[in-house]
């Protein structure tokens, strides 16, 4: 598939900070929130904010390997644009392709966006992209731009 645009994606080292300041303190207070309910007989909240803390450790992990530092071998280290897909080459070196159902999700402080689509075989796949991941910003506004046009 011969694809008009090729962009390379690089981690995004100052995001990894922001991301340590959020997540940190916040599995530090559940954590403790739950022991302190657990110890103190109620064990029913020491469940809950249990699982509060290992579901952020789980999302804060993900977003800070996967998304900021590009660790993982399913990590997207270039995103390509042809005339109604998108092609991404993951860190393993697997090169998957939306070709369906593409959808484009911006947010609202302009500093992130989301891909969900169709691959080839039909699995459902999304993919969230940072601003810091671009080598400019330029090069940021202008994907989001083609996708605004080609994919919402």
């Amino acid at each position: 598939m011969m694809y008009e645009k090729k962009i390379k994606l690089v981690p995004d080292q100052k995001g990894v900070i922001w991301d340590l300041l959020l997540y940190v303190p916040t599995v530090i207070a559940l954590a403790s929130i739950a022991t302190s309910f657990w110890f103190g007989d109620d064990h029913n909240l020491g469940y809950l904010f249990y699982f509060l803390t290992c579901f952020f450790v789980i999302a804060g992990v993900n977003r800070i390997f996967k998304t900021r530092l590009m660790l993982f071998p399913s990590s997207p280290i270039s995103i390509e644009f042809a005339d109604q897909t998108i092609g991404l080459e993951q860190k393993n070196g697997v090169q998957i392709n939306l070709i369906k159902n593409i959808r484009y999700y911006a947010d609202y402080a302009g500093k992130s966006f989301g891909l969900s689509g169709l691959d080839g075989s039909g699995k459902q796949l999304q993919f969230v992209f940072l601003k810091g991941q671009f080598v400019t910003t330029e090069e940021f506004d202008s994907v989001q731009l083609t996708l605004k046009n080609k994919f919402k």
